[in-house]
């Protein structure tokens, strides 16, 4: 098993490191579901409305609310930008996303000609929706710190006292290598030259990443008298999750003997598959209210993570040479494992108003807790991190809710909002967790323009979230990290 970095002490962060945890076990149970245009501009509350292909993923029983057939298409454009904020120091990095959000075909056959009673009609759906997109820049700097990555790695070697022969060779034995780790012989322990004069130094932290987890979905659904619907999804996720990250330090007040600075550069790629199944129910009491259910599955993925890391450093000896050393690894690692994400219930809500408008909710509840990673491709077995989930995650609720208002039969417009409260609990022995207040929300509006059987929908949509990371593992100060992202979604459809 690839060596554990992560200890209690960074069990509010998520950093870079190539050990599996708790960051990656939220990592992939969290979704922000990015389909249709129609949904996305109305909060993706639709587990009662039905009737759109993004429904097909949420409620399965969405699928037997179409009278017809219908292809969807939904590209999509937009921006993230990302202020880090670290030992009172702004930095922002952005980037700019184009992607598919949605393809669906759904089909519709009636059961008779004129049949309205029993089985009206039997709906299947096959096609994708993004659940999640990973890609983001992002950038946090700050001066006069007080720790160093050179602590975690000086601590880490002297508190497990082994020698340099055996040193994690994608993290430790890269200090050793470019110098900034050394040895005591009269102490019989390692030092390195931040620590041992006071720290000081600037830090600076950028991460790229790119990725996504798409769910490609197979549903069937039945309507029974324009009243009752059931239906299932088979979900089939399709996961690619990239990271390069680069901790920069270095002396700017040229305070630290000997030390220059150093970079310390980590690149992860995972890639995984996985499935799940969604069972669902709309029921209609009265012809304005429509209620719903859905259970949906864990979510049973499959990864493999390549890894690598390196190191550069610049030292000063006392004869006024500098010297600059490049170090890495031997060969970059592999590693194969499980992930198993928690179950979900979604109860939703519609009313609709006459021929004009309607407003939908869904609620959707997460036991994030529950999350286990599993089956290491060299026997690990993970006791001990998911004990951590178990302790550091706990149940919240998920509130989606739209809005749409019909100005005539061929134009529509939309609003909704969506909030995901913090997975994390308050504290966890006894210390604070600050990200038990970080929060994940989304507001959106559109319009929708139909004409025959083609129809055009368009959606703006903000999303705006906070977390505090530490920079890397074991480091005292947290950087806090405020994104905000702007998409314009369109969504091309034919009814046939």
């Amino acid at each position: 098993m690839k060596k554990l970095v992560y200890t209690i002490s960074i069990l509010l962060i998520a950093c870079s490191a190539f050990a599996q945890d708790l960051t990656d076990a939220l990592r992939y149970s969290t979704y922000h579901t990015s389909g249709t245009a129609r949904s996305s501009a109305m909060g993706n509350a639709f587990g009662a409305l039905g009737g759109d292909f993004t429904s097909l993923g949420i409620n399965p029983a969405g699928a037997a609310v179409y009278r017809s057939g219908e292809f969807t298409i939904t590209p999509s454009f937009g921006k993230i930008s990302i202020d880090g904020t670290f030992r009172g120091n702004m930095a922002n990095d952005s980037k700019y996303n184009i992607g598919l959000d949605n393809i669906g075909y759904v089909t519709t056959f009636k059961t008779g000609e004129t049949s309205e009673s029993g089985l009206v009609s039997i709906s299947f759906g096959l096609g994708y929706n993004k659940l999640k997109s990973f890609s983001m820049n992002s950038l946090a700097e700050g001066s006069n710190a007080n720790h160093s990555l050179l602590t975690y790695f000086t601590e880490n070697v002297n508190s497990q006292g082994i020698s340099s022969d055996n040193f994690d060779p994608y993290y430790e034995l890269l200090a050793w290598d470019a110098y900034l780790l050394n040895y005591d012989e009269q102490n019989k322990e390692y030092f390195n030259d931040i620590t041992d004069n006071g720290y000081g130094q600037s830090q600076r932290k950028s991460i790229d990443r790119r990725g996504y987890i798409n769910e490609y979905v197979l549903s069937v659904a039945a309507n029974f008298n324009h009243k009752f619907y059931v239906g299932a999804t088979l979900g089939i996720q399709d996961v690619y999750f990239k990271e390069n990250a680069d901790l920069y330090e270095w002396d700017a007040k040229s305070n630290i003997p000997y030390f220059n600075d150093f970079n310390f550069n980590t690149y992860l790629k995972t890639a995984g598959n996985g499935f799940n199944f969604k069972l669902g129910a709309i029921f209609k009491p009265i012809d304005q209210l429509r209620l719903g259910v859905a259970i949906h599955t864990p979510t049973f993925y499959k990864f493999n993570d390549a890894y690598d890391s390196g190191m550069k450093s610049s030292i000063t000896y006392d004869d006024g040479v500098t010297e600059n050393y490049d170090t890495y690894p031997d060969k970059a690692g592999v590693y194969d494992y499980e992930i198993e994400t928690p179950m979900r219930a979604i109860f939703s809500g519609a009313y609709v108003i006459g021929k004009s408008g309607l407003i939908s909710v869904d609620y959707e509840l997460v036991d994030y807790s529950s999350s286990k990673i599993k089956n290491g491709s060299d026997g690990y077995n993970f006791v001990n991190e998911n004990k951590t989930i178990g302790n550091a995650y706990k149940t919240t609720g998920n509130l989606h809710i739209g809005g749409e208002y019909r100005l005539n039969k061929n134009f529509s417009l939309r609003a909704g909002y969506e909030n995901f409260p913090s997975v994390y609990k308050s504290s966890y022995l006894s210390e604070k967790n600050l990200n038990s207040d970080s929060n994940y929300s989304t507001i959106a509006g559109g319009f929708g323009f139909r004409q025959g059987s083609f129809f055009f929908d368009a959606t703006y949509k903000t999303v705006m979230s906070s977390e505090y990371s530490k920079l890397y593992p074991g480091a005292i100060d947290m950087a806090k990290y405020e994104t905000n992202q702007n998409s314009a979604i369109f969504t091309l459809g034919y009814k046939f």
